[in-house]
């Protein structure tokens, strides 16, 4: 292999009179040619851009995927440039449990109707899970990766540069500040004349060294710039971002809405149903979307079965016309959400509007019956607010 000495031990000399130089300026011994105000401004800026970017870009990789190896699986794919194998969400690997679970049960059974319902949503919600990775991925990680494997590198690879441009600056205004001082004493001793022209060059030197730190410096500044208009593209993304996970989180929302009505619409069953050796299954409580604002539930207690009463509501009929309320125990509800009556036995409720309620023997705790003026019906408990 043929080796450049000459080069070799000129980029030798230069790296240990830069690491001298750093020195020295560290000390105070040596002169440092110091940037303006506004350049500083634009380099902290840049810093701090690139190291929040670095760290929102890492915790939304957690985020997407929390499983340790998996990222590590589809970093692995992403360098060797391969296409990264299509994995299974757990909702779907849910649903798959589900749904041969209900097949060893009996898909007639009520616990395995209801298995093969609630896999059917979780599927659901596995696809929706898939599709806002995929968005997020698309949107928001890979532009915020592009800064940082694109204009950073290249705003990196020129402050290098110009903090060379600035050392050599530097080392010539050191040494044409030694050769004034070495003509100055010569010229107090009366000796003659520097050989050469010695302070002609230092001058000249200066000159070039100081264009191309300007020139240098120029273009360092112009890449800085234009850090604000990565925050605008950023902002966007972020805005895609934002719009993508709304409507994951509107997809699961109405999924599990119409799971709850499916569910409801046979409480009844699971009450009667012989083989049942256990209570009856509550009802699902409304999606985490809405748990951190609405106000939590109180329950209204179930008056206790009477010996001699007919449990209409637990062998699932009801004639509203014959219902009626309690001496006490009712009280006002206001709804939370649209409720879409299943049959005639069921009050269909507008989000906002205010009911009375109350509770009759036997009946599954997730239900109540609703009065609004003359109409009456079941309404679930998860999409009331009870007053006192």
């Amino acid at each position: 292999m043929d080796f450049n000495v000459k080069k070799l031990a000129s980029d030798a000399g230069v790296f240990f009179s830069r690491a001298m130089q750093f020195t020295e300026e560290k000390l105070g011994q040596a002169e440092k040619t110091e940037l303006d105000a506004h350049f500083e401004n634009l380099l902290a800026r840049a810093d701090c851009t690139k190291n929040w970017t670095e760290k929102i870009l890492r915790q939304t990789e957690v985020l997407l995927q929390p499983n340790p190896s998996a990222r590590v699986e589809e970093f692995l794919y992403e360098k060797l440039d391969r296409k990264v194998p299509s994995r299974v969400t757990n909702g779907e690997l849910l649903a798959q449990y589900m749904t041969e679970a209900a097949n060893d049960f009996g898909p007639g059974t009520p616990y395995g109707k209801t298995l093969i319902k609630v896999g059917e949503t979780q599927r659901r919600l596995g696809a929706a899970e898939r599709d806002f990775i995929h968005s997020a991925s698309l949107n928001f990680l890979t532009p915020l990766r592009n800064f940082l494997e694109g204009d950073w590198r290249t705003i990196s690879k020129e402050r290098r540069i110009l903090q060379n441009r600035r050392l050599d600056l530097d080392a010539c205004k050191a040494r044409l500040k030694k050769a004034k001082a070495a003509e100055a004493k010569a010229a107090q001793i009366g000796s003659a004349r520097l050989e050469g022209t010695t302070l002609v060059t230092a001058e000249h030197e200066l000159r070039l060294t100081q264009t191309e730190f300007d020139r240098q410096a120029e273009v360092t500044r112009l890449l800085l710039e234009g850090i604000s208009s990565t925050h605008v593209n950023h902002l966007r993304c972020l805005h895609e971002f934002v719009e993508s996970q709304t409507n994951y989180y509107a997809q699961c929302y109405q999924y599990m809405l119409e799971l709850q009505k499916q569910l409801g619409r046979f409480s009844g069953t699971f009450v009667g149903n012989a083989e049942s050796t256990s209570p009856p299954t509550a009802a699902t409580s409304p999606p985490a979307v809405g748990a951190a604002t609405l106000p939590a539930v109180p329950t209204i207690p179930v008056v206790p079965t009477i010996v001699g009463v007919p449990n209409t509501v637990a062998e699932g009929v009801l004639n509203p016309n014959e219902v009626k309320p309690p001496a006490s125990g009712t009280r006002k509800a206001r709804v939370l959400y649209d409720y879409e009556a299943a049959d005639s036995t069921e009050l269909a409720l507008l989000a906002d509007e205010m009911i009375t309620v109350y509770s009759l023997p036997g009946m599954d705790p997730d239900w109540l019956i609703g009065e609004r003026g003359n109409q009456k019906g079941k309404v679930p408990v998860t999409y009331l607010e009870l007053l006192s």
